[in-house]
């Protein structure tokens, strides 16, 4: 995986990269991840773009979603979005993860704090209980830190990323 930069970042930020970091290259069949604000806002990804390069390089099909990680966040944030309107409906409280199983592979999306979210995209193989497990971890230890004022510094760094990229 390439590591976004964090040069310049606040010592949570830069902790929160490596814990996203960390997930990926430590799970198994774990494909890209990303971490979207309560406003469907992407505040932190893997870059799947960057590891589907890498796999087709090594002439493997691509596995990712369809280019980038703003894909991700939408897809996670609009399951988000429609499984919170569900536990309304349905007047059972909040939704602590949800689980979509594919045929050639699985999300899964567990709320962090404040609305915030974090996506997961696995292969056909993955150990789910294995990656919910491992995302749980992720949320306990990034939920008390992902403060407005971590999730802003976020997106400006995503935001100039693009922007430098875009050049």
């Amino acid at each position: 995986m390439t590591a976004p930069s964090t040069f310049g970042l606040s010592s949570e930020a830069r902790n929160l990269h490596w814990l996203l970091t960390n997930l990926v290259e430590e799970v198994p069949g774990i494909l890209s991840v990303a971490v979207v604000s309560s406003d469907g806002l992407l505040l932190l990804s893997s870059d799947p773009g960057q590891q589907n390069a890498a796999r087709q390089a090594q002439g493997e099909r691509r596995t990712g979603p369809r280019g980038s990680s703003a894909d991700l966040a939408t897809i996670v944030s609009g399951i988000g979005s429609l499984t919170v309107g569900a536990a309304r409906l349905m007047d059972y409280g909040g939704v602590k993860h949800t689980m979509v199983a594919m045929d050639e592979g699985s999300l899964f999306v567990m709320s962090i704090s404040d609305g915030s979210l974090l996506g997961v995209h696995g292969s056909a193989d993955c150990d789910m209980s294995v990656v919910a497990y491992h995302m749980a971890l992720f949320v306990g230890r990034a939920g008390h830190v992902l403060t407005p004022e971590l999730r802003s510094e976020l997106r400006k760094s995503l935001e100039s990323e693009s922007m430098g990229s875009a050049r």
